[in-house]
């Protein structure tokens, strides 16, 4: 919608992977390395963790589309992880188009080994990526270890990467996953950017579309959207895309601290409460623990991250006023839409008259 107006070749902050928009900070830099040395071994498994929208996907399909000899890589994704044992396996065989109704763990098995050994007198190797391995049941992940076991001429036919949040990382200390830790060649845990990458990394996406400076981006803007953030690229991609909009109904061509503050608000204010206005993406808590800016605490959170105090007489006023000034804004917005649309009809009848 904004991209015409802007003069952009295309959508900048696609929340959608994409290794053409990727963006090397030092942290994923760092991840590609690990995850590059990792699929050098050709076996075992690869791991790696982030929080929500850091990147990793992105960052794995970069690595794909970076490979000089992808050629060679049979590369199956999975991304449905709530799956027993048995559907893990059904869902691989899936993943690499092998038929998988109406068979049993033994069946499945069988085929998914002799496609590995067809593949491998090919000269080629098997990857399998598992998205969102936060969600496998400890079964699942077993059934995956034995999955990767599986060799032929003293070589293994499959390695596995997996991408989940923090949390799974955590649950890999299991006692009964320490075979599985044994086979983990590379792992890596992506960091959020810091403040500099924040700003770097959404002019970054804005060059990549023929971004000429318009809308413009104030230096407060830039800070103000990583303290909202947290330097999350998925959470800059969703408030920027919604800045460039707001940029484009109220046709303005900067945008400054305050606009930021207000479109963040508004995403808060529909749910998105990791946009709070002027809330990092954790707080600290009156207890001392950290909590995240989710919509999870027993109040709304203001934009200090403090509970949301009653509203006084006074204050009421206020926001009465404020109020009545949103509504006058509506209604000014109104009736531009208006005037566009009546100069909408207004060419089609033109058009009209020349049939």
């Amino acid at each position: 919608m904004y991209e015409s107006y802007f003069k952009l070749k295309g959508k900048p902050f696609q929340l959608m992977p994409d290794p053409y928009f990727f963006f090397a900070s030092s942290g994923h830099n760092r991840a590609l390395a690990y995850v590059r040395y990792g699929l050098s071994q050709g076996e075992g498994f690869i791991v790696l963790s982030g929080e929500i929208g850091a990147g990793k996907s992105t960052l794995v399909r970069t690595l794909f589309a970076s490979l000089e000899n992808k050629k060679d890589i049979v590369a199956a994704e999975l991304m449905n992880t709530q799956l027993d044992s048995t559907d893990i396996l059904k869902m691989t065989a899936a993943a690499f188009g092998l038929a998988y109704q109406n068979s049993d763990k033994t069946v499945l098995l069988k085929n998914l080994q002799t496609f590995f050994v067809s593949r491998q007198r090919e000269g080629k190797r098997c990857l399998l990526v598992i998205d969102e391995a936060q969600n496998l049941p400890l079964e699942s992940i077993e059934e995956l270890r034995m999955l990767a076991d599986l060799q032929s001429n003293g070589k293994n036919l499959l390695q596995i990467i997996l991408l989940g949040q923090p949390e799974f990382t955590q649950r890999l200390q299991t006692p009964r996953l320490e075979q599985m830790r044994q086979r983990i060649t590379a792992s890596y845990h992506l960091t959020h950017m810091n403040q500099e990458e924040t700003r770097a990394y959404i002019e970054h996406r804005l060059k990549k579309v023929g971004w000429k400076d318009d809308p413009k981006f104030t230096g407060k803007a830039f800070d103000q959207i990583y303290e909202i953030t947290d330097g999350i690229p998925r959470r800059i991609n969703s408030l920027c895309d919604r800045l460039m909009l707001f940029a484009f109904l109220e046709e303005k061509h900067s945008i400054d601290e305050k606009v930021v503050k207000n479109v963040a608000e508004e995403l808060r204010n529909e749910g998105l409460n990791g946009y709070a206005s002027g809330v990092p993406a954790t707080d600290q808590g009156k207890d001392g623990k950290t909590a995240k800016a989710n919509g999870n605490a027993s109040a709304p959170a203001t934009a200090t991250g403090r509970a949301a105090e009653p509203v006084a007489s006074g204050a009421l006023e206020q926001r009465m006023a404020h109020l009545e000034q949103e509504f006058a804004e509506m209604k000014k917005r109104f009736a531009k839409e208006h005037d566009y649309m009546r100069k909408v009809v207004a060419l089609s009848l033109d058009f009209g008259k020349d049939d």
